[in-house]
C-alpha cells in the first residue's frame, strides 16, 4: 500500500505540490477564520431546541439559495479534498472538519449541540470569543457534559484544556 502511494507521489510532483501548497493555504485560512466565525454566534445560539431562521432567508430568499448552494459547494470540494488529504499530504482532518461545518445535513444542529456541551469544546469556543472581545457562549444545563458544569460555560478559564490548579 506504501508503494503504490510513493509510486502515486513521484508520478504526480506537480498534482502533490499544488495538493501540498492547498493544503498549508486552508490551514492558515481556517486558524485565522475559526475567533471571527466563534466570534459571530450569538451568545444564546445554542439555547434554542431547533436551528432559528436566517434572516438572509426572510428578507432576500433567492440571495439565501444563492449563499447556501456556495457554502454547500465549498463544503461538498473540502470534502472531498479532506478525503484525500487523508492518504495524501495536507490536514486531512482538519478539512474534514471545516467541510462539516459547511455543509447542511439533517441533524447537523442537534450534533452541534451535543458537541458544545463537552467542557473543553464549550471552554475553548469562550476562549477564543474572550480574545475577540465577545460575551461567552452560553450553554443550557441540560446539554452540559462532563464534572465541571456551569464553570464550563461560563467562559471562566484563561486558556484552553487547562484546569483550574494550572493557573
Amino acid at each position: 500500500m506504501l508503494d503504490f502511494v510513493w509510486n502515486w507521489i513521484t508520478a504526480n510532483e506537480e498534482l502533490t505540490a499544488l495538493l501540498a501548497g492547498a493544503s498549508v493555504l486552508m490551514l492558515v485560512g481556517s486558524l485565522g477564520a475559526l475567533p471571527f466565525a466563534v466570534r459571530l454566534l450569538p451568545a444564546d445560539y445554542f439555547y434554542a431546541e431547533e436551528r432559528r431562521a436566517s434572516p438572509l432567508r426572510r428578507n432576500s430568499p433567492a440571495l439565501h439559495v444563492l449563499v447556501l448552494a456556495a457554502k454547500n459547494l465549498t463544503g461538498g470540494v473540502l470534502l472531498l479534498g479532506g478525503l484525500a488529504m487523508l492518504v495524501l499530504p495536507g490536514q486531512g482532518l482538519l478539512t474534514l472538519l471545516v467541510a462539516t461545518l459547511l455543509l447542511d445535513f439533517p441533524g447537523k444542529y442537534h450534533l452541534e449541540r451535543r458537541i458544545i456541551g463537552y467542557p473543553r469544546v464549550i471552554s475553548t469556543l469562550n476562549w477564543l470569543r474572550s480574545r475577540t472581545g465577545a460575551h461567552p457562549l452560553r450553554v443550557p444545563p441540560d446539554l452540559q457534559q462532563g464534572g465541571e458544569g456551569e464553570a464550563s460555560a461560563s467562559g471562566s478559564r484563561e486558556q484552553p484544556g487547562t484546569g483550574r490548579d494550572d493557573q
